[in-house]
């Protein structure tokens, strides 16, 4: 399942900065997976610089994998924006993600769901950061700012 049109079904949209969550579409492809309508060929596809950035720097959720039922699923974060890659930058740290969403220019985040183990993945969430979404200074109650958005739920921790 790739970042294309079709990844876009099942979405929504918070009303706060543009964030959707892909979280029914994920449901979707995992229903049709356990009905015998898609095989592990189908979704256990991830390519290799996302297992291996999955292995190193992913953040561990307390889930274990829809399709395997082995390995915990882990959160990996992209950003894409000006002055990045074009291909973006994978956050290894929390650190990194919180510079990278502190930046004057708009960038989005993706985040992605990778299984280790099997290779599946698939498209959790994207939220706009930086620019006009960028973190409060110091001393201000945050907005829901981008650090809190790997969580299991994804609401802010």
């Amino acid at each position: 399942m790739g970042f294309g049109p079709s990844a876009l079904r099942g979405f929504s949209v918070s009303g706060a900065g543009g964030r959707v969550e892909y979280r029914l579409a994920r449901n979707a492809v995992v229903k049709e997976f356990h009905k015998g309508r898609l095989s592990r060929l189908d979704i256990c596809d991830a390519h290799p610089e996302l297992l291996r950035a999955a292995r190193n720097v992913g953040v561990p959720l307390a889930e274990q994998c829809p399709i395997c039922e082995e390995t915990s699923v882990v959160h990996v974060t992209y950003v894409f924006g000006p002055r990045l890659p074009a291909h973006g930058r994978c956050a290894a740290s929390s650190q990194e993600l919180a510079k990278l969403c502190k930046r004057a220019d708009e960038v989005t985040c993706y985040v992605v769901e990778v299984c280790p183990g099997c290779g599946w993945n698939h498209l959790a969430r994207m939220y706009p950061a930086g620019g006009r979404h960028r973190a409060p200074a110091a001393g201000r109650a945050p907005l829901g700012g981008a650090m809190g958005q790997h969580g299991r739920s994804g609401r802010s921790r």
